[in-house]
């Protein structure tokens, strides 16, 4: 079997499953199959695979068709401008949240060196990203998974930044070292009813820990920024990832804790999903 023959077969499965971009998935997983870019699959469509390969490639189209999402198949997703691993223990990387990234970049000058925590870190994606944006500051990221902090730390080392940030596994609520200059978090803020009505590949597959906010969406939200004001420096920025209609209740839960809003950044989609504040 050619790479366009098991290409087509493996779009009809998946398409069968009610599988959204089901050409796309089985180009990444055949890819994968034969450690090749994309590119290299078009360009060589009447290549042969061998039969491990096609064992290989059902038994990963299989796990696609029971809703796996696609970047824990693949072990890899993109953010920012890198690649980074991602298992069942943390969120997939969201092109969402790059706001944070685009927003903590304005108060981070080049030159100077920063203090940077970054609350609920999961792959490590957004602390490593702003790292490697601006090498001279430092950065501390906790999780109260382990797992996850294992992996942020692999993602840590791959860009070769293990030394510029420190990871603990710890809860907000027992952390106590403080004089941040930037406090970052995209903490679980989906609500118990939105949260069961996500689609399948989240809802069954990314770990719960990292997705609900509890009864009313606010739970981790209200617990960083009332830490925060204790942890960051006078004048310091507190950028947070929000949820679906959370922009009100969110702005008014910082104004209650001395926080001045100084922007609100809307998603891809238009919804307003980063508030930027400084602590007064």
């Amino acid at each position: 079997m050619n790479y366009n023959q098991i290409l087509k077969k493996g779009e009809n499965f998946l398409k069968r499953r009610k599988i959204k971009n089901p050409f796309l998935d089985a180009e990444l997983i055949l890819s994968k199959v034969i450690n090749k870019k994309r590119e290299e699959v078009i360009l060589n469509i009447n290549n042969k695979l061998n039969n491990s390969d096609i064992i290989k490639f059902k038994n990963y189209l299989f796990r696609r068709s029971q809703n796996e999402p696609i970047a824990y198949i693949l072990g890899y997703k993109h953010f920012w401008k890198d690649k980074f691993l991602t298992n069942k223990s943390v969120l997939i990387p969201r092109p969402d949240t790059e706001l944070i990234i685009e927003e903590a970049l304005k108060y981070l000058p080049n030159d100077k060196s920063k203090k940077i925590l970054d609350i609920g870190t999961g792959s490590g994606c957004i602390v490593v990203s702003l790292i490697k944006e601006r090498p001279k500051c430092t950065a501390t990221a906790i999780d109260i998974s382990l797992k996850s902090i294992n992996v942020a730390k692999t993602n840590a080392k791959l860009h070769q930044l293990e030394n510029k940030i420190n990871f603990i596994n710890i809860d907000i609520d027992k952390y106590k070292s403080s004089y941040y200059d930037l406090i970052i978090s995209n903490p679980p803020y989906i609500n118990n009813v939105e949260l069961s009505r996500l689609d399948n590949d989240i809802k069954f597959h990314e770990p719960k820990l990292a997705l609900s906010g509890g009864s009313d969406g606010l739970r981790n939200l209200k617990k960083v920024i009332f830490k925060s004001k204790k942890l960051l420096k006078i004048n310091g920025k507190l950028i947070l990832e929000i949820g679906y209609k959370q922009k009100n209740q969110c702005a008014k839960i910082l104004n209650e804790n001395k926080f001045y809003i100084n922007k609100i950044s809307k998603d891809l989609s238009g919804i307003d999903r980063c508030i930027v504040s400084t602590k007064l």
